[in-house]
């Protein structure tokens, strides 16, 4: 006869319990298809978002935002006190090398460096030219803008979304980094995509959109019944021990990261496989542009599209760095000399494909559930450094956004006639996050996890949506 249960034995059965039944409802479905998505807090105006992320810092004043009053007072000191800037050896008022012209119905002002996305999608553009950033510095202005944390071990924007909506495709993961040509992570690295104290299925997978292996040992090495044997016998050690740790998340992330990866073996080469594109449509990104940046970053938006009609919920393009012996250098708009070189080098790599993109998703119906963001971590100054460079300004800075929910033809706030402060609708990236989730059917305020005894969430205790730029 077996001895009475005591009180602790009873509790600690039962809660073992509740851990086998999480895991056995994962394991229930054929190839471990991940649990219920979590549902939006309201109707959601966008499914997916892409961002397109121009690390090292685009000039503002050579872009989005015009200032004719730099080139009357060109070659002469700043009228205002100049704020502590990165570097030294800054000079005088330096005008934009580019030119700007007025587009679409709306008539935004978009530089030359940018001819076929002002042609192209102007009137689809949001433009922000209020942003402003705490930092001046590359891995922190990086870190703060995909985390709202200016270091390491927060979760990124991708984690976060994909934490609150889940995944509409269990073939491929739910955030996706595409890299290219040569392409690394911005300065900060890898943590930049990072799930944090989330879950971790919901960091960033890596696609290297040129590779033979668009991800590292995506081939199987062996027949696929032996590996299934592994994976089950993955699985059952799994099993017991989430019952002994009571239904801990990471096991559980383990399990679904084990399936996922076993799945993306067909799906990511089907991904990459650009076959069944038509010519037209490899010409309209550039594919076939000679320049081989150009052609890489053009490969990089037309994958981008490819997951977002397979329904994965976050993807990030990386930049290449143009600069001559800089190699995948982490901060390709990163001009500190040579500015009119460097910017139009950068932006002729990355203006027809992001065009392309806009164009492509549009003719098929997925810019209206599709947010578009582009941004870099901040701007730069209205006075030289060196002879022709510019230094990093995060006291205002333009970003746009485009697609689901957002409307089109919309400048929000101002920077003054120098294009150095903020002087209308400061804007931060707690902002822009807080309007991204919005867009997506969820109240930033209440996308938190607890960690470290605290409640986090991707806009810490700020951010308020811009319903300005609404639809």
């Amino acid at each position: 006869m077996h001895p009475p249960l005591t009180r602790r034995e009873m509790l600690r059965r039962c809660s073992t319990g509740f851990g086998y039944l999480a895991l056995s409802g994962l394991l229930a479905q054929k190839g471990y298809a991940a649990l219920r998505n979590p549902a939006p807090d309201f109707k959601p105006r966008a499914k997916n978002v892409i961002f397109l992320y121009m690390s090292g810092g685009v000039s503002h004043l050579d872009s989005f935002d015009p200032k004719p009053l730099l080139a009357k007072l060109a070659g002469q000191p700043m009228p205002v006190k100049v704020e502590r800037t990165m570097f030294n050896k800054n000079g005088q008022i330096f005008p934009s090398p580019f030119e700007f012209r007025h587009y679409g119905a709306s008539g935004i002002p978009i530089s030359s460096m940018f001819p076929q996305i002002a042609e192209a999608c102007a009137d689809d553009l949001a433009v922000i030219r209020s942003m402003t950033s705490k930092v001046n510095e590359h891995a922190q202005g990086n870190y703060f803008f995909h985390t709202g944390f200016p270091t390491m071990g927060h979760p990124s924007a991708g984690a976060w979304i994909n934490y609150g909506l889940g995944s509409t495709n269990h073939d491929l993961p739910g955030f996706v980094v595409l890299q290219s040509g040569g392409a690394i992570a911005p300065h900060g690295g890898v943590g930049l995509f990072s799930n944090g104290y989330l879950p971790a299925q919901h960091q960033a997978s890596i696609i290297n959109a040129d590779a033979a292996d668009a991800v590292p040992n995506i081939t199987p090495r062996e027949r696929d019944a032996v590996q299934r044997g592994r994976l089950d016998f993955v699985r059952e050690a799994d099993t017991e021990f989430l019952g002994r740790s009571a239904g801990d998340a990471q096991v559980e992330a383990a399990v679904r990261n084990y399936e996922t990866a076993y799945r993306m073996q067909s799906a990511v080469p089907e991904l990459v496989n650009l076959s069944g594109e038509s010519a037209a449509t490899k010409t309209l990104y550039g594919l076939d542009d000679p320049h081989p940046q150009k052609a890489a970053y053009a490969r990089q938006c037309l994958l981008a599209r490819r997951l977002i009609e397979r329904g994965v919920r976050f993807v990030e393009l990386s930049c290449i760095n143009e600069k001559i012996g800089q190699g995948g250098a982490p901060n390709p708009w990163d001009q500190h000399g040579e500015l009119h070189k460097g910017h139009a080098a950068m932006a002729n790599q990355v203006d027809q494909p992001i065009a392309a993109l806009m164009t492509d998703l549009k003719q098929r119906g997925l810019l209206d559930e599709t947010l578009v963001i582009w941004a870099g971590e901040f701007g730069r100054t209205p006075f030289s450094q060196g002879s022709n460079g510019r230094d990093h300004n995060p006291y205002g800075f333009s970003i746009w956004l485009a697609g689901g929910g957002v409307k089109g033809g919309t400048i929000y706030g101002a920077t003054d006639d120098l294009g150095y402060h903020v002087v209308d609708q400061p804007t931060t990236v707690y902002d822009l996050w807080a309007t991204v989730l919005h867009l997506l059917g969820l109240d930033h305020t209440n996308l938190t996890y607890l960690s470290g005894g605290r409640n986090f969430r991707l806009t810490d205790v700020h951010g308020h949506v811009l319903h300005d730029i609404l639809a």
